[in-house]
């Protein structure tokens, strides 16, 4: 009878922690009123949270000179900012001119789709504008676009750049997101050309000129109206510029902008970021992954090369650190999205679809661990990672280094206990696998045919079927 009781009280508590890592929680908001509570996009971040891995795009016309988007625009002193041109003026002047030479007659969105889709993604976020204002869609509101009669490729059947990614993708089954910034440095109501621009921020009083900050208001809602209107299904407006924003007295009314695009795009996910409150609907570290899990729904965006955009001969992290940050991020709770820039032809270079072919091999076999998975308390042990699935079973993710070719022998696993009875297989291999308990954990013994010829590269994982619950200690 105690044994039964101590079962139901175990089950009880798994169930408790399932929840608590399955729905989000927004408790690092001080203020009630700063939380999502519109069902339709709390339902929809619950469905995102399962993708776990996206595609991001920064494309413009910087491809071109294989420089930082946009940055060298800004006249901070900052090292993503600096320029070869000691002009400042001359500089902007032959950067804006770069619009007139935007080519990228080998753009195939349909590869790119088909390949994002090999690799497990499965949902892509887009730049449609980045802070310099060039605009990847067909907007009304500016000349300066690739659809523009000065930008060549603008006879090009596919010159609606940000259209024919979003169908592509969409095709393939992906969630489709737009990037967009909020500041526009080209925007005359921006940067106001009568006066210098010592920073990224607005470059005139808002107070002293307010019917101008208002005119720059309605040029981002009527670009955002465009874009939750004329190009499909979107499932997700992925803000930057965080510095834009009330916090920073630049108040671009932020509500007004997230009930029309809802309104158009129902249910869909805002990520205002930087920036916290109700339009932060998920956060996003920067090329950073955070040391424990997190309270909030999160995802890591991170470069596969050096930079995030096109730069000629950039190093790709290699297929085993992509994978091992892929487990890490995914058993903290969060999404891993990662970038790559196109080239100012339109292609993506040889070496990201290698990468993206080795992680769609490894995804082939060991996806379940993945998707759908959410964290579990200790979510690592040294270089194995726990994700677990809604039926209960616990996956344990072995970081094999890149030169560790043959699995040990016996791997000891430390944090939870299966109970008795509980079926342990290595995914990608047929039949069950012997274990046993130890101390606080258990170790799982591995066939000597299995060590030598392990199921894919990278990580092994292995399955913990559980016969009712685990039992932690």
């Amino acid at each position: 009878m105690k044994t039964i009781k101590k079962t139901v009280i175990s089950f009880f508590i798994f169930l408790l922690l399932i929840t608590i890592f399955r729905f989000p929680a927004f408790s690092h908001e001080k203020n009630k009123q700063d939380r999502e509570t519109e069902p339709l996009v709390l339902e929809k971040l619950e469905q995102w949270k399962d993708l776990k891995f996206g595609l991001l795009m920064h494309w413009g016309t910087y491809s071109q000179w294989g420089i930082v988007e946009s940055w060298s625009l800004c006249s901070e002193d900052e090292p993503w900012c600096t320029r070869k041109m000691k002009s400042y003026v001359d500089y902007c002047k032959a950067y804006v001119e770069l619009k007139n030479t935007f080519n990228p007659v080998k753009f195939d969105p349909d590869k790119w789709a088909a390949a994002a889709k090999y690799a497990g993604m499965r949902y892509v976020i887009f730049t449609t504008k980045h802070h310099d204002g060039f605009c990847m869609f067909d907007t009304k509101q500016t000349d300066y676009k690739i659809t523009a009669m000065d930008c060549p490729f603008h006879r090009n059947a596919k010159a609606n750049v940000a259209k024919e990614i979003f169908n592509a993708f969409r095709k393939q089954g992906f969630w489709t997101g737009a990037y967009f910034s909020k500041p526009d440095w080209h925007s005359n109501d921006y940067w106001a050309e009568e006066w210098a621009t010592p920073d990224r921020n607005v470059n005139y009083s808002i107070k002293k000129y307010p019917e101008r900050w208002h005119g720059f208001c309605d040029f981002t809602y009527k670009q955002v109206n465009e874009l939750t209107t004329q190009y499909g299904k979107l499932d997700i407006l992925w803000l930057d510029g965080g510095w834009v924003c009330t916090q920073n007295n630049q108040d671009i009314n932020m509500p007004e902008i997230a009930a029309m695009a809802r309104k158009n795009q129902p249910g869909m996910i805002i990520v205002d970021r930087a920036v916290g409150g109700r339009y932060e609907n998920y956060r996003t570290p920067e090329q950073e992954i955070p040391e424990k899990p997190v309270e909030y729904p999160w995802e890591t965006c991170m470069t596969m090369a050096g930079s995030w955009s096109y730069v000629p001969g950039d190093v790709y992290k290699p297929a085993n650190r992509i994978i091992h940050m892929l487990a890490d991020i995914v058993c903290k709770g969060g999404n891993y999205l990662l970038n790559i820039g196109p080239s100012p032809e339109g292609t993506l270079a040889d070496t990201a679809y290698a990468r993206l072919l080795e992680i769609g091999d490894w995804m082939k076999i060991n996806g379940e661990a993945i998707y759908n998975s959410r964290p579990v308390n200790p979510p690592k042990y040294k270089n194995i990672c726990f994700t677990s699935n809604p039926d209960g079973s616990i996956y344990c993710l072995y970081l094999a280094r890149p030169d560790e070719k043959v699995m040990p022998a016996s791997l000891f696993v430390d944090g939870f206990q299966p109970s008795k009875g509980s079926v342990i297989a290595l995914l990608g291999k047929s039949g069950i696998l012997k274990w046993k308990q130890e101390d606080t954990g258990f170790r799982i013994l591995i066939s000597s045919a299995d060590q030598k010829s392990p199921p894919c590269r990278h990580a092994w994982v292995f399955k913990v079927k559980m016969n009712n619950v685990d039992k932690r200690p």
